[in-house]
């Protein structure tokens, strides 16, 4: 388990690296006994998020086949992970969970944090699968051995676009499950139905659950449109949250058959679909059209002249490992829910190898100093590059949208008035579904 005290960190510099990713919600305590439990979207980059978000180092329990498999074998024991055997992978070898559970309560009375993804598997549906049983029993069996219940913290992974690299990830940190008045231990079929039960709803409160991925882009063209129009005051929550309410409204109103919903879900994708045509957001309608300001804001963001060298040099060094990266994941045969994992994995270890060359033949060239300094500097280049280039996308963006407002007038009053009528619209379909619902 020598990895397993730099884990968060680690765990840390991954997440952020691979995704835009913000963080929200509740506190996760930094010592004691603690179940963490999560939603499972992304294969092996959901436990990065685990650990990075609780700063302190989480055992996970992970499927047995990636203890014999030695691509991943020595990284599940580094981090101290605990094999579970599942009924899927070998049925002969269910029996040995007793292992599992004692490992899991063992750690639990040490001390430690333990992380689970009580769904049981990896899956690219656009809504969390039935739970399994395990974390609820690992945390009645730890109160009968502790005396006293564990905290259970749900996790809520949102990531619209998974696969994508430099995507958005939501991580929403849940208020601890109530579980101290279930009576009974892990050998009681009601406790353990009962805690599963109450694990579940915290874990919905903290992801975005929907009927079909096709209403990922209707409900993130929804959010902002009502937020471009009517704000987003602390009342209205995090993004995620107005997600989830969006997700609701939508839900309802196709459960009561509600055609005047249906209607309005069509033409807030026909405005967004409209938009998008000339490289727009709804927020961008009510922007300040102000060129000057607009250069001198892109050109603070941008960091004029040395970043466009810096990022331009980087760009250069780290091309190849980079164009390789995207071509070997482009043949490896998996699903979706592995396919950024295979993205972070196959870079991480093409970009390490890469500086490696570099600072050799930095050694070979100009002695062991010159290798040493390009061991040392590479990595930080390879990172600032990353954020620069960023930098320099948004501010093109920015820059051609404000060219835009400022030459189709016409256009755009057409946009803004049916942009503020689509916006009383939702408010009002709110209101009347919230109504519904008292």
């Amino acid at each position: 388990m020598w990895l397993l005290p730099l884990f968060p960190r680690v765990a840390g510099l991954a997440t952020r690296t691979f995704y835009r990713t913000s963080v929200s919600g509740g506190e996760i305590p930094r010592e004691g006994p603690l179940l963490l439990v999560g939603n499972h979207p992304n294969s092996l980059l959901d436990p990065l998020f685990l650990a990075a978000v609780a700063q302190r180092p989480v055992r996970f329990l992970a499927k047995a086949p990636l203890f014999s498999d030695p691509r991943t074998s020595w990284a599940v024991e580094a981090v101290g992970a605990i094999p579970v055997y599942r009924q899927r992978d070998d049925p002969a070898l269910v029996r040995q969970n007793a292992s599992m559970f004692r490992a899991a309560h063992d750690a639990l009375r040490a001390g430690a944090a333990i992380g689970i993804f009580p769904e049981g598997m990896s899956h690219d549906a656009p809504s969390m699968v039935p739970l399994r049983t395990g974390a609820a029993r690992i945390a009645l069996g730890a109160r009968s051995l502790l005396g006293h219940s564990i905290p259970i913290i749900p996790i809520g992974l949102v990531l619209l676009s998974k696969e994508e690299f430099r995507s958005e990830a939501h991580v929403m940190i849940g208020e601890p499950v109530t579980w101290d008045d279930i009576a009974g231990a892990e050998e009681s079929a009601e406790s353990v139905r009962d805690l599963t039960s109450r694990i579940d709803q915290a874990l919905r409160s903290v992801t975005l659950n929907l009927e079909k991925w096709d209403d990922v882009s209707l409900i993130a063209a929804t959010e902002r449109i009502y937020v471009a129009e009517h704000g987003a005051g602390p009342e209205t929550g995090t993004l995620v949250d107005r997600w989830q309410e969006s997700a609701h409204v939508l839900s309802r109103s196709r459960r009561n058959g509600d055609a005047d919903a249906v209607q309005l879900a069509r033409e807030v994708r026909r405005h967004a679909r409209a938009l998008a045509l000339f490289g727009l957001r709804p927020e961008d309608l009510n922007a300040d059209a102000d060129l000057e300001v607009a250069a001198r804001w892109s050109a603070r963001r941008v960091g004029l002249p040395a970043g466009l060298v810096l990022a331009s040099v980087g760009a250069a060094l780290f091309w190849v490992p980079y164009r390789a990266t995207a071509m070997i994941v482009g043949r490896a045969p998996t699903d979706g829910s592995g396919r950024a994992s295979v993205k972070l994995v196959v870079g991480a270890g093409l970009f390490i190898l890469w500086i490696a060359m570099l600072s050799a033949l930095a050694a070979s060239l100009g002695g062991w100093k010159a290798g040493l300094g390009a061991l040392l500097l590479l990595p930080s280049l390879a990172v600032a590059t990353l954020i620069l280039r960023e930098k320099w996308s948004d501010a093109w963006g920015d820059a051609r949208r404000f060219f835009l407002l400022r030459s189709r007038r016409e256009i755009l009053d057409d946009f803004r008035k049916r942009q503020t009528a689509l916006a009383l619209r939702l408010r009002s379909l709110r209101e009347r579904v919230a109504g519904e619902h008292r």
